[in-house]
C-alpha cells in the first residue's frame, strides 16, 4: 500500500510538472518571443489600409471583377473560407476535375481575351491543397495584366510595374518559383497602399472593443 501511494505522489507530482511546463510556461515563452521578434506575423499577418483592417497576406480572398487580378480557385467550404481551410480532394483520374478544369480553361481564356490555343497556367485552374493560397504565378498575372489595365483605364506599363513591386522571389533564393500576392497587388492598384500591420497584443485586430 505504501509503495502504491509513493507511485502516486511521483505520477502525480511528474503531472503537475508537466502541465505548468507544457501547457503554461513554454506556450508564454513561445508567445513572448514571437510577439517580440515579429508581432506582425505573430498576429496573421494582417494587411491594413486606411486604418481599416482589410485580410490577411498569408489568406487569399475572392476577387471577380474585371479590374481585379484573380486569386486562384479554391475549394475551401464554399470557396476562399478561412473557416474551411481545404482543396477538393479529387484524384488525376477524376471525370469531375477534368471537367472542372477545362471549364475553368476556358473561362480563363475568355475573360483575359487569349487565343483559343493560348496555354494557361496550372495555378489559374487548380485549387491549392489549403483553398486559401494568396500568391499567383508570375505568369498567371502577366496574363492577366491586359484585362486589369482594361478595366480601370490605365496603361499597361502602369499595371505592369505593380506586378513588378508585389512579385516575390524564391524562398532563400533557390525554393519555389517568383510568385505574386493578390491582396497585396489589388489593395495598390485600388489607391490604398496596403502594409502589414503591426497589432498590439492588447488590442482586437477586428477592431472591436
Amino acid at each position: 500500500m505504501k509503495n502504491l501511494i509513493a507511485q502516486l505522489r511521483i505520477s502525480l507530482t511528474a503531472t503537475l510538472f508537466l502541465a505548468v511546463l507544457l501547457c503554461g510556461i513554454y506556450p508564454l515563452a513561445v508567445w513572448l518571443l514571437a510577439q517580440g521578434l515579429f508581432p506582425a506575423k505573430a498576429n496573421g499577418s494582417l494587411v491594413m489600409g486606411n486604418g481599416k483592417i482589410l485580410g490577411s497576406s498569408l489568406i487569399s480572398q475572392g476577387f471577380t471583377a474585371p479590374k481585379y487580378f484573380h486569386p486562384r480557385p479554391s475549394a475551401a467550404g464554399q470557396g476562399y473560407d478561412a473557416t474551411s481551410s481545404g482543396g477538393s480532394n479529387l484524384g488525376p483520374t477524376s471525370k469531375r476535375l477534368v471537367e472542372t478544369v477545362r471549364q475553368r480553361v476556358d473561362e480563363y481564356r475568355s475573360e483575359n481575351n487569349l487565343r483559343p490555343d493560348a496555354l494557361v497556367p496550372i495555378d489559374a485552374v487548380t485549387a491549392s491543397a489549403s483553398g486559401l493560397d494568396p500568391h499567383i504565378s508570375l505568369k498567371n498575372a502577366l496574363l492577366q495584366a491586359a484585362r486589369v489595365a482594361k478595366a480601370r483605364g490605365l496603361s499597361e506599363d502602369i499595371v505592369l510595374k505593380e506586378i513588378k513591386r508585389y512579385t516575390e522571389g524564391r524562398d532563400l533564393g533557390i525554393l519555389g518559383e517568383p510568385r505574386v500576392n493578390v491582396l497585396m497587388l489589388n489593395l495598390a492598384l485600388d489607391g490604398t497602399p496596403p502594409e502589414i500591420a503591426v497589432m498590439s497584443s492588447r488590442k482586437d485586430p477586428l477592431g472591436n472593443d
